[in-house]
């Protein structure tokens, strides 16, 4: 069975990835060059398929920088990230699995870890501590990368990814203080703290009162351009044997706002349901197979919004922006100009809608279609419009 180009349900391949030549250059100029670097976008924009490629091509090149990239999604505790933390730089200072076990007394003078090596030991290696002491010490675990540079000489690049998890932790504040007040003496270790939720991740990193403000370069991930997109697209099913004109490939970045994710899973369906030349056809039955597969989730949204929230929403699917207005707030039944300021922060903050220029737009085009479907009737397919933006 021919396998699918187009990745949309894990951090993408080599060959999937899609062009971001420029923020390939300056993430990679950045950590090599010892710049702290925050790359905030909304959720699946592709961050992580970017610092995947950018430390596969540092790993490749330069033997001497060792790189850890971390998932804080599963985190929920100081305690349990400190763990982590530890561990994942231990395994990254060396590929030999018989210095994790000396690590202990080797890089440790405070605290005392006990470490444990299972059959596996790439899989099932784990450290942990006594948690007061843990809690007593912690910059001694936020120091490690520090300590085991000089120690081997080498320089680490630390990537931790949904970065803004850890302001759920208790005593965030201070603990925030402290990672900072640590990692910002480090002369042998480069961060790259990224996060998909853009209000967390811009409050903790560009507010002049929060103790990560100025820490270092800041990326605001942009959308690849419809062109770009449409070249991939071309390009990927020519690879693959099959064929898509240029004028119906525009047709799927366009449909999805040049949304990352989208783009790959509708180009995706549409190549699955190609035999040998995709037509508008195949684009259409592709998106309405997109909008149900993902319908559950787009349901379960609307679900726990309030009946006024979820009356802007229809507002702003209207092109309405003056929300406090007698005459909006009338017709759409969206309650005061309190409740209206309220609703609108809160879908802003949990980045349904933003704000571009004083207007208002859904952050989730499949959404958007399905939304429009759900409430108003209308079509999942605007050809028409598709077709007069070309």
């Amino acid at each position: 069975m021919q396998k699918s180009p187009f990745i949309y349900g894990n951090t993408v391949s080599e060959t999937s990835f899609t062009n971001r030549v420029s923020e390939v250059e300056k993430l990679k100029s950045n950590l090599l060059n010892g710049i702290n670097t925050m790359i905030i976008s909304p959720r699946r924009w592709g961050k992580s398929s970017l610092v995947e490629k950018v430390l596969l091509e540092i790993n490749l090149d330069n033997r001497k920088t060792k790189t850890v990239n971390m998932d804080l999604f599963s985190y929920n505790s100081q305690e349990a990230f400190l763990e982590g933390f530890a561990r994942e730089i231990i395994k990254a200072s060396t590929p030999k699995w018989q210095e994790w076990l000396n690590s202990g007394k080797d890089l440790f003078k405070r605290i005392i870890p006990k470490i444990n090596v299972g059959m596996d030991p790439v899989t099932d290696f784990s450290i942990s501590f006594d948690w007061a002491e843990l809690n007593k010490f912690s910059d001694e675990i936020l120091n490690l990368p520090e300590v085991i540079a000089i120690e081997k000489d080498i320089k680490m690049i630390i990537c931790l990814d949904e970065f803004q998890n850890l302001a759920g932790f208790s005593d965030f504040e201070n603990f925030e203080k402290k990672m900072r007040a640590v990692w910002q003496r480090q002369k042998n270790v480069t961060y790259c703290l990224y996060g998909s939720k853009r209000h967390m991740m811009t409050d903790i990193f560009n507010s002049p009162s929060k103790p990560f403000y100025r820490f270092g370069d800041i990326m605001m991930l942009p959308k690849i351009e419809t062109v770009k997109w449409t070249n991939f697209i071309v390009d990927s099913f020519i690879l693959s044997g099959k064929q898509i004109d240029e004028s119906v490939a525009a047709i799927i970045p366009k449909l999805m706002k040049n949304h990352s994710w989208y783009v790959q899973q509708l180009s995706h369906y549409t190549w699955n349901l190609t035999d040998i030349h995709a037509t508008i056809s195949e684009v259409e039955a592709g998106l309405i197979e997109l909008i149900q597969a993902n319908s559950p989730l787009y349901q379960n949204e609307v679900e726990n919004l309030s009946t006024t929230q979820l009356n802007l929403l229809k507002a702003v699917i209207k092109g309405e922006y003056k929300f406090s207005s007698v005459a909006v707030m009338t017709a759409y039944k969206i309650g005061t100009p309190r409740n209206v300021s309220k609703n609108k922060t809160l879908l802003i903050n949990n980045d349904i809608i933003q704000e571009i220029e004083g207007r208002y737009e859904f952050l989730d085009p499949a959404f958007e279609i399905w939304f429009n479907k759900q409430f108003f009737n209308t079509q999942y397919f605007p050809l028409s419009d598709t077709m007069d933006n070309k």
